[in-house]
């Protein structure tokens, strides 16, 4: 077993390397120019996502599906992640992960408008779509549509379900001393009576749980932040100046390098939000929408909310609290982040507990219809209802084993997921492109689909 954690390990510090970091950023950087900059239409997506397009084709709302996307997205790595990477590469990560969200947004826009482009529906009318259908039905590379789903499938039992199930297990037995047993069949029946609904449950839950857990966890930011107050705008120049100066930093961070900076912060900002790994768009395409297009500036949202804002914000308020309190430890990014929040009077450590345990159940949900789906692509008639039971017994075992495998085992899958759609949003994004022409450049988003 030490063998095979050793091998997977190995595998995913290559996969995880410089030349994935490369390829998704620059696919970011690429998409967004070929798209014209769609981040620009920003606000129109916000306005979208709470709209209804109760005729149009589709099972959930648009903000249902973003709701499911972020409760996919938004998770332990939105808090402890971004402390871990300024604690490696200094405060300067701060930056490259803000930036890496800028650009993502260009690369959801592209994989929710090709979802719903290619998605089909079957004969009870259910709708399914993600990259697996955009490859098949896009570009005929029906064999590499196979690998996604198979990727995306195993990656939904370590990532989001097991390795999530265990943060809960181990926090909840931590601060309120329950039997990890107990927690973990907890997590279990909770999950069941969502998962076993299907997507319309999923996303009337989430729909529910993203923006109260969100805005929670936001408030508490800005608190600290009024806290810190003398320091958030010296916490801002240190940011920039150390993204390119590292030594700006001084102190522990005088070792850091530029290289440093860049590689954790763009690599957390890319595995927090997602953007090209090509999870989103399969939540995307069951939306309720007209057009490609609308979806797509909805999809977008989610990569400005969770790493633009939620990120931003995390990094701001570890690297002001470091200047307000030269004292304590950074090199521990889980230990920063508690004492960041422990400065928020008696509700500081509860609201980060609560944050981490609703960020993770979340991500359970999120994935649970990942998962399913990519079963269903590869097995139709009875992959769904065996998956859920799978699923949720992986959930009990998660809860009470040690995973050290399993979290290496799902980085790797979350990479090798990230290569076929990254195949499709390249070779398929001349469509992308003149379907961006024909609704959003030509303003006709409120038109209906040919």
């Amino acid at each position: 077993m030490e063998t095979i954690n050793d091998f997977f390990s190995i595998l995913s510090s290559f996969l995880w390397g410089w030349p994935m970091i490369v390829l998704l950023l620059g696919t970011h950087v690429f998409l967004t120019i070929r798209l014209r900059v769609p981040q620009r239409k920003l606000l129109t997506g916000i306005r979208l996502s709470v709209q209804k397009d109760k005729d149009a084709p589709g099972e959930v709302s648009q903000f249902g599906a973003l709701a499911t996307a972020l409760a996919a997205t938004i998770g332990t790595g939105n808090i402890v992640g971004v402390a871990t990477a300024v604690a490696l590469g200094g405060p300067g990560a701060v930056l490259w992960c803000w930036l890496t969200g800028l650009f993502g947004m260009a690369t959801k826009y592209a994989e929710g408008l090709l979802a719903v482009k290619y998605r089909v529906r079957d004969e009870d009318g259910r709708t399914y779509g993600g990259p697996m259908y955009a490859l098949e039905r896009g570009l005929g590379l029906k064999w590499l549509a196979l690998m996604f789903a198979i990727f995306t499938a195993l990656a939904s039992f370590g990532i989001g379900c097991m390795v999530q199930a265990n943060s809960i297990a181990l926090l909840a037995n931590e601060t309120f001393g329950i039997p990890i047993s107990l927690i973990g069949l907890l997590v279990c029946i909770l999950t069941a009576s969502v998962i076993l609904g299907g997507v319309r449950s999923i996303a009337r839950v989430c729909t529910f749980l993203v923006p109260f857990m969100a805005l929670l966890y936001v408030l508490g930011c800005i608190f600290i932040l009024c806290v810190n107050g003398n320091y958030v705008w010296p916490a801002i120049q240190l940011i920039v100046e150390s993204a390119f100066n590292p030594s700006a930093a001084g102190g522990g961070f005088a070792g850091a390098t530029v290289m440093m900076a860049a590689r954790y912060g763009i690599a957390r900002g890319l595995f927090s939000n997602e953007s090209g790994m090509g999870s989103a768009p399969i939540v995307a395409a069951a939306a309720q929408t007209r057009n490609p297009v609308r979806q797509a500036l909805v999809s977008s949202t989610g990569t400005f909310w969770d790493t633009v804002v939620i990120c931003a914000l995390t990094g701001l308020v570890l690297v002001s609290s470091i200047l307000a309190y030269p004292d304590i430890s950074y090199a521990d990014g889980a230990a920063l982040t508690k004492v960041a929040f422990s400065k928020i009077p008696y509700v500081g450590a509860p609201l980060l507990t609560f944050g981490i345990l609703t960020f993770a159940f979340s991500t359970i949900l999120g994935w649970s219809y990942y998962g399913e789906s990519a079963v269903n692509y590869i097995e139709h008639r009875h992959g769904n209802r065996f998956y859920r039971i799978l699923y949720i017994v992986a959930l009990f075992f998660g809860s009470i084993i040690s995973l050290d495998i399993i979290w290496n085992i799902a980085d790797c899958m979350n990479a090798l997921m990230a290569i076929p759609n990254l195949i499709a949003l390249l070779l398929l994004s001349k469509v992308a492109a003149q379907e961006t022409n024909k609704y959003l450049w030509a303003d006709r988003l409120d038109e209906d689909m040919e």
